[in-house]
């Protein structure tokens, strides 16, 4: 089998303000990077918008319908005070949930080892209710919910390695122990949760790293905490909030991770998924906001996909 990799033409048309981090350049950068000769035996798929109504798997009808009305028919809306949308943001968002839940699917009819969603907007900050942290909608719970609903699947990892807490997955899982969320993040920082004592009901585990932390306390942090957690679990499946982030080129934090870190918590995540759950790992990008570390650090993670 192979490794998937889901991509959209509109992922460069949510398009955000001047100088926002968050920008259509990310897509491009990676874009470039999938387009070398490394990368040719990945199967690529062109992402599928998905059904509105799967959205609410994670987010009230009610809450949906507020983003909707946000989106405007030209220029920029103000979501938050750093989220934006405009006209194609809304679209855009259903072809990124359309590419995780196709990439489930995938996973679990066994017609890809794999899969990498090189998509934005990100997901990780998006609350029940809450638009915010440049994220409209959760991705990530959204493809959770789908893999229990769909395939039976009783027990999913969400696994998250941006640099920022994953706020609004902890939110949306936080009483449910059908899935276990583990996060490694730097502390203090935005959105300012994520402390060692937030642990849901036995399954949240987060992982606190420190301004200035490398690669060496990146990976304690997951041989201590997050890897005992996803193995004891036993999931079906294996979900990676995959931002490149604590990267240290990035500008928005304060890290010391290099593609080589990424490259080995891929691996070890691919361990567990091949002891537990038969390899299925589906991957979502979220943050990395400098170009060239986001381009080594997706490509490292991605190369390790390939490996399967």
């Amino acid at each position: 089998m192979t490794t998937r990799l889901y991509t959209h033409e509109l992922s460069v048309e949510h398009i955000t303000p001047p100088g926002h981090p968050e920008r259509p350049d990310r897509i491009r950068a990676l874009d470039k990077v999938f387009a070398e000769e490394q990368f040719s035996d990945l199967a690529r798929v062109d992402a599928p918008e998905a059904d509105e109504a799967l959205l609410e798997l994670a987010h009230p009808a009610s809450h949906l319908k507020a983003i909707k009305s946000r989106i405007p028919e030209t220029g920029l809306a103000v979501v938050d005070a750093d989220t934006s949308a405009s006209p194609k943001s809304w679209e855009t968002a259903l072809h990124v949930c359309g590419a995780a839940i196709d990439a489930v699917d995938a996973v679990f009819n066994r017609q890809a080892s794999n899969a990498f969603v090189s998509m934005r907007p990100p997901g990780h900050h998006a609350e029940k209710t809450t638009a915010m942290g440049f994220c409209l909608v959760n991705n990530i719970a959204i493809a959770a919910r789908y893999a229990q609903q769909s395939h039976d699947c009783e027990r999913v990892a969400i696994v998250d390695w941006d640099v920022h807490h994953g706020n609004g997955t902890q939110d949306i899982f936080y009483d449910d122990p059908t899935v276990l969320f583990a996060s490694t993040h730097q502390m203090p920082l935005y959105p300012g949760t994520g402390a060692l004592n937030e642990t849901g009901v036995g399954n949240v585990f987060n992982a606190p790293l420190r301004a200035g932390d490398d690669g060496d306390t990146f990976k304690q942090a997951f041989i201590e905490r997050v890897l005992p957690a996803v193995d004891e679990f036993h999931p079906d499946l294996v979900l990676i909030s995959a931002g490149f982030d604590a990267h240290y080129k990035d500008p928005l934090a304060n890290l010391e991770l290099t593609g080589s870190d990424f490259d080995w918590a891929t691996g070890k995540l691919m361990d567990l998924a091949d002891k537990h759950c038969n390899g299925r790992i589906v991957s979502l990008l979220e943050g990395g906001y400098d170009l060239e570390g986001l381009a080594e650090s997706a490509a490292a993670h991605v190369n390790r996909l390939m490996s399967a």
